[in-house]
């Protein structure tokens, strides 16, 4: 099992701050969060990439279809190259119950399921050197190979966490071509014994299975480690993000280290 920390807001100031204190409180990971406006997340990656040694970066996450497959790809392997290899992205269709801004941008979930399906694909294309793609949402073509060579990850496979809806089988299909799941459940499901289905129905595949959660200690964890999750995500979701009061319990939180 490793321990993440979502930082759930504040300034690029406050959460370099916080991801570094995370890295010495021993957490595994430090995620942010992505939203259409606010602070730049992989802008901020870079920042912890340069004051951190070991702790994994990502968001919790990024609305793929919402935005550019190439521009998200160069975003990502730029904190990847400058941290030795410690990026991971985390992807969805985006969130539309929530109070996040509206930008005029796909909102028919079945358009944005293949949108992500294709995102995903034109990534693994341009991280692996290739220089052009086509598909029904998107198309890359580039004749010189420079940019192609100089955007190569550290890492011989980027992590691409995406949100897997069980059990449909079309969201599980696809958690099956990336290297983790975020399981998003029916109402009232959110539980251990559930995340052990999803887990047995992955079987010996190679694919971390995540929680999340606020915990106080290992007993809050634990039947999530028994279920098979491979990673604990610690969460502060209550709003608003960046009160005083909210960023002092999130550093102290932080400070207390995992709920190992």
């Amino acid at each position: 099992m490793k321990y993440g920390f979502i930082l759930p807001g504040g300034t690029a100031g406050e959460q370099l701050e916080q991801a570094v204190l995370a890295e010495q409180a021993g957490w595994d990971g430090v995620f942010v969060w992505e939203a259409a406006y606010g602070v730049d997340p992989w802008g901020l990656l870079c920042a912890v990439a340069a004051k951190t040694e070991r702790i994994r970066l990502g968001t919790m996450l990024t609305p793929l279809p919402w935005r550019r497959p190439w521009k998200v790809a160069s975003q990502v392997v730029t904190p990847d190259q400058l941290s030795g290899g410690r990026a991971t992205l985390a992807v969805g269709v985006g969130a539309l119950e929530t109070d996040l801004p509206r930008t005029g941008e796909e909102l028919e979930l079945r358009k944005r399921a293949a949108m992500l399906d294709e995102g995903i694909d034109l990534i693994r294309e341009l991280w692996g050197g290739g220089l052009s793609y086509q598909g029904a949402h998107y198309e890359y073509n580039c004749e010189r190979d420079d940019l192609a060579q100089v955007g190569r990850p550290v890492q011989e496979r980027i992590p691409i966490w995406v949100v897997g809806v069980w059990p449909r089988p079309k969201s599980m299909r696809r958690v099956l071509r990336c290297d983790g799941v975020l399981p998003q459940f029916e109402a009232g499901q959110d539980t251990p014994a559930e995340l052990g289905r999803l887990k047995a129905w992955l079987g010996e595949r190679e694919i971390d299975v995540i929680a999340e959660g606020e915990s106080k200690d290992a007993t809050d964890v634990q039947p999530w480690v028994d279920a098979g999750a491979t990673w604990w995500l610690e969460t502060r979701w209550e709003m608003p993000h960046h009160s005083a009061e909210r960023m002092q319990q999130v550093r102290d939180r932080i400070a207390a280290g995992p709920p190992a």
